[in-house]
């Protein structure tokens, strides 16, 4: 062998080893980022005073969105593991509690069960533009959770904290017209997720046009953030399909000549705030203030989409399924093919059983938590509506065909009925429904949702 060989050889292991020895120094470099912010935590949480407090809160938070992913994952194990309850004081106020339960005792317990998270994060919310940073942060929380289930416990104080935040009393209510600050606008654009706004032309038709109105939802601390946007139709009569509401060729209507205000997109754009409720009746507040401008409307309703209706459907059809009739089978079968909404003799095989499998899913079908399946469903059940119709083959769309097979629901929003409706769904899970969907379940399955306790 020549020494060229050799010398090769030799260099090559020389590069390996650099190589491992700066993915090592990187690997320390990492771990050092995120043990610094650990110890900037552990300094904020010790007490300095308002002015350098509010400087390190900000500091924290800037170098946090330079951590990398798995940094990132790292600071939320330390706050896990490190910013818990601290467990001593804990159990001392326990065992004082149980020698002598007052009330200060039980003050006690309750301060003292508390992580140190919760009072970290409320200090991070000092800083300028925080709290659109920790509502950024529980985002990326979020995308760790799935493989890391046990930072659950962190996710939990993060949704108990930005619950109190953003509760219904903090929100303001704005409209959104072609006036409106060109950033606002195009978050709009971005955020909606019911019906894709293709252009700026496409975003002022839907809220420059004479019969079409877009309220937002804001929070003081983050106000140029939308957090929920509505998109409103003005109509004659409660549509009984999307199309008609998008075209851009439709013939105006003068709002005064309206008597139906359609509520036909409604969108959360914040991921950090997935689960974090704003309170109840937000959707009363939008047709309050549209009725103070437009006193002549008379009936409020939604157009909405049926998200989960296709999965559920899918599950049912691959179980011998109460909800499905041994002759449904054979109709349903025409979903499994493609372009079958394009076929007038499966549509109207298909319409047969689809209605009484929707009314099925909608008042029957219910998760381990004893809710309508649907989340569109708890969303305005929880405001206060009532399901008042079914609409089959109301959205032709590719997106509304794979999840719902075109299946759209009118939500009704009955002013002196919401706070009713409200307190049944909340007490006791009570889809209130019109007769009109109760006839479209078969007479036994209505004779076994009557009979339920």
């Amino acid at each position: 062998m020549n020494s060229s060989f050799f010398g090769d050889m030799l260099q090559t292991i020389a590069d390996r080893g650099r190589a491992l020895l700066a993915g090592r120094n990187r690997r320390v470099s990492g771990e050092a980022r995120t043990a610094t912010l650990i110890e900037r935590c552990e300094d904020l949480l010790s007490g300095r005073g308002e002015a350098s407090g509010t400087a390190l809160a900000r500091e924290i938070l800037i170098d946090f969105q330079r951590l990398k992913t798995g940094e990132r994952v790292g600071f939320f194990e330390a706050l896990s593991n490190v910013f818990g309850p601290d467990r001593e004081a804990l159990r001392a106020a326990c065992e004082d509690y149980a020698r002598e339960p007052t009330e200060a005792a039980a003050s006690a317990v309750h301060e003292a069960a508390e992580p140190r998270r919760q009072e970290l994060v409320r200090r991070l919310n000092l800083a300028p533009g925080a709290t659109a940073a920790l509502v950024a942060m529980r985002e990326q929380l979020l995308d760790s959770l799935p493989l890391r289930p046990d930072l659950a416990g962190v996710d939990y104080d993060f949704v108990h904290l930005l619950s109190s935040w953003f509760n219904r009393g903090f929100l303001v209510l704005r409209r959104i017209d072609w006036s409106s600050p060109a950033n606002v606008l195009e978050k709009i654009i971005r955020y909606e997720a019911v019906h894709e706004i293709s252009d700026w032309d496409d975003l002022r038709a839907r809220i420059d046009s004479p019969d079409r109105r877009c309220y937002a939802f804001f929070h003081p601390a983050m106000t140029d953030e939308p957090l929920i946007f509505v998109e409103v139709a003005l109509t004659r009569e409660i549509p009984d399909a999307i199309a008609p509401i998008l075209s851009r060729e439709r013939t105006l209507l003068d709002p005064r000549e309206a008597t139906t205000a359609t509520f036909y997109s409604i969108s959360n754009t914040q991921r950090g705030l997935t689960g974090v409720t704003f309170g109840s009746f937000l959707i009363k507040q939008v047709v309050e203030e549209i009725s103070r401008e437009l006193p002549n409307l008379s009936t409020f309703v939604t157009l909405s989409p049926v998200p989960g209706f296709m999965r559920w459907l899918a599950a049912e059809r691959a179980t011998d399924s109460p909800a499905i009739e041994p002759g449904d089978r054979e109709a349903l079968a025409h979903l499994d093919s493609a372009g079958w909404q394009n076929d007038p003799r499966k549509v109207e095989e298909l319409r047969a059983v689809l209605g009484s499998l929707a009314a099925y899913y909608f008042l029957s079908a219910r998760t381990k938590h004893d809710r309508p399946v649907d989340p569109v469903a708890r969303f305005h059940l929880g405001n206060g509506a009532r399901l008042e119709r079914i609409d089959l083959m109301a959205d032709l769309s590719e997106k509304a065909i794979t999840q719902s097979a075109g299946t759209m629901v009118n939500y009704q929003y009955v002013l002196a009925d919401i706070e009713k409706n409200h307190e049944a769904y909340a007490e006791a899970g009570e889809v209130v429904a019109s007769n009109g969907v109760k006839r479209m379940l078969r007479p036994e399955k209505a004779r076994a949702l009557a009979a339920q306790p």
